[in-house]
């Protein structure tokens, strides 16, 4: 595989790499100078419908295939991606604009979780149930069928690895949409998959317009599961057309993380772990650190040295040595990033730092702090997914996490303090589904990782994460 970019991107369907011809296409930008750099095919109605069947052809003979078989093929993808981590990283970097180190670093994050799941469906374990002499009961997992699932376009390889590998090892067929911005890397991973032996037609590959694609396979009665990490708004609709069908979920939705810091924390140490935090990835990530509700003792300390820091983040081309934070991802994104950022300032937010678009090609935003947001501005409440820091102070406990509850989100939530009662109480009352104290680390990939309230509903990652690709059957015998 060349580091170049290729100039024509294709579907995979039915073991068969398939280009344009004459189907419509999407035009990739690379987010750092805003100009195209390829075209991507846009499957149509038949070839759906062509990777519908494919996937149910490959269904049984995958769930057949014993598990020992399944978990050495995801080792192998697992190995081939670590290897190909670089080139897959620069087609990540020139597709998305992550810098380079981190686009690499996603890649080899995502190769652990193949072997992850690899072993967790060695130890789907069912179990035997206690009956008189002569009977036997007893409960076991089995796959739940094809699957279709759709990722974003921030993590273009870990999002869409945490659905391959559950429904690969659990014996499911699978049919990925991957977001149209950010194809080739995506690709490439499958490519890692085919060519450590996965058999045709377990997995398909297919782009195009995000509604009639979703509409076309969640109607379908092939399907049985659909996984989606996305916005609430589509996420809601995608559940109404999966209710037609009784279909299970998995819906790993929008987050607005809150951040406790209390005045007994490590200063030095979170502030050092918060700012390199909110700042990855350009902010674009369903977990960042958004919401920084700071104890009224330490407010002024942390604003100010909080500014100073994200001041230093150098801000570039993710091929460009020293950069810390790429462009943000597509065209939309600036402007609505400035748009919440214009309207906190208007209702009294003090702006710290940045606020604006940079001023040069691509889709570059200024590392930004906003201090004493007001509650009725539309970023206290609506994820900006970007680069901003939206910060309020606060007095008491119970101050801080009703102020972290308050909203209809709940994904990742975190805390800074050396006390344990503290730390016990914040890990009881926050409404979210993963909570970090003292750390950022939400998501270990043996863990279950998903939220409550309107961020979503069932688990990815470690063995709760394999159960959503798996139906519980009790058998009983007399």
């Amino acid at each position: 595989m060349s580091n170049a970019y290729p100039r024509k991107l294709q579907l995979h369907i039915d073991g068969e790499w398939i280009d344009g011809g004459n189907r419509a296409v999407h035009e990739v930008v690379n987010p750092a100078t805003g100009q195209p750099i390829s075209d991507l095919p846009k499957a149509t109605t038949a070839d759906l419908d062509r990777a519908l069947d494919a996937a149910n052809r490959a269904f049984p003979l995958w769930r057949d295939t014993p598990v020992g078989e399944r978990a050495a093929i995801l080792h192998k993808a697992a190995d081939l991606m670590r290897e190909r981590a670089p080139e897959i990283g620069r087609l990540m970097t020139a597709e998305q604009g992550k810098p380079l180190a981190q686009a690499i670093g996603e890649v080899t994050a995502s190769a652990s979780h193949f072997d992850i799941m690899a072993e967790e469906a060695k130890r789907c374990y069912g179990r035997v149930l206690v009956r008189p002499a002569g009977q036997n009961s007893f409960v076991k997992y089995q796959p739940v069928g094809p699957v279709a699932a759709f990722s974003p376009w921030n993590f273009p390889v870990f999002t869409p690895v945490r659905k391959l590998a559950p429904a690969i090892a659990a014996g499911c067929s699978i049919i990925l949409k991957p977001a149209e911005e950010t194809p080739a890397s995506p690709v490439e991973m499958i490519r890692c998959l085919l060519d450590a032996g996965l058999p045709s037609g377990v997995v398909q590959v297919v782009f195009g317009d995000p509604a009639e694609v979703s509409s076309h396979l969640i109607a379908s009665p092939v399907i049985r599961k659909i996984s989606f990490t996305g916005s609430v708004p589509v996420g809601k609709h995608l559940m109404k057309l999966a209710a037609e069908g009784m279909k299970r979920t998995t819906m790993e939705l929008g987050g607005h993380a809150p951040v406790l810091v209390f005045d007994d924390c490590d200063l030095e140490k979170t502030l050092d772990l918060v700012v390199t935090g909110k700042f990855r990835n350009a902010g674009q990530v369903c977990v960042s650190p958004t919401r920084f509700y700071v104890q009224s003792g330490i407010y002024d300390r942390f604003e100010k040295a909080f500014t100073e820091r994200a001041a230093k983040v150098a801000v570039g081309d993710g091929f460009a040595d020293g950069i810390d934070m790429g462009p943000l991802a597509n065209p939309r994104r600036p402007s609505a990033v400035g748009d919440m950022i214009n309207d906190a300032r208007g209702k009294g937010a003090e702006v710290m730092l940045g606020g604006n678009r940079q001023d040069k090609d691509g889709f570059f935003f200024d590392p930004t702090v906003l201090s004493h947001v007001p509650l009725d501005a539309d970023i206290m409440n609506d994820e900006p997914f970007g680069p901003v820091a939206v910060m309020r102070p606060f007095d008491t406990l119970d101050e801080a996490i009703d102020q972290a509850n308050r909203l209809p989100l709940g994904l990742a939530a975190y805390a800074f303090t050396e006390s344990l009662r503290t730390a016990n109480m914040v890990g009881d009352k926050i409404e979210a589904g993963m909570v970090a104290i003292n750390n950022l680390t939400v998501s270990p990939g043996d863990a279950p990782f998903g939220g409550v309230k309107e961020s979503g509903h069932g688990s990815e990652d470690g063995p709760d994460g394999l159960k959503a690709y798996m139906v519980t059957k009790a058998i009983h015998q007399a």
